[in-house]
């Protein structure tokens, strides 16, 4: 963690550090945010970085069928998805666990 901001691949989350930061509470009628972006948003932002370099993997992948792009090129492309690819599917897999939790719970 550098500066606050934890990477994880190409994503990126900045934690909420006390109550301040966390945004509107639900008590309020909005969603909590943070830094003014719902969660929502964020996972929307998430998604679309990672569609951008699955993408951009296969690109350089069809480049390199033409001649156009070098070996290293391609294994960077690759990795950086493949990485990109299986933070999505931890980051599911917490968001499916947790809402399975909470529909565990009793009212």
């Amino acid at each position: 963690m550098i500066g606050g901001i934890s990477g994880i691949g190409s994503l990126q989350f900045k934690p909420a550090l006390d109550g301040a930061d966390a945004g509107v509470s639900p008590a309020q009628g909005g969603a909590a945010s943070i830094g003014g972006s719902s969660f929502a948003d964020l996972l929307n932002q998430a998604a679309s970085r990672t569609v951008g370099t699955l993408q951009n993997a296969e690109q350089v992948s069809m480049q390199a069928l033409k001649g156009d792009a070098d070996t290293r090129q391609v294994v960077d492309a690759v990795m950086s998805a493949q990485q990109a690819l299986q933070t999505a599917v931890a980051i599911r897999d917490k968001v499916v666990s947790a809402y399975l939790e909470i529909s565990r719970m009793g009212i």
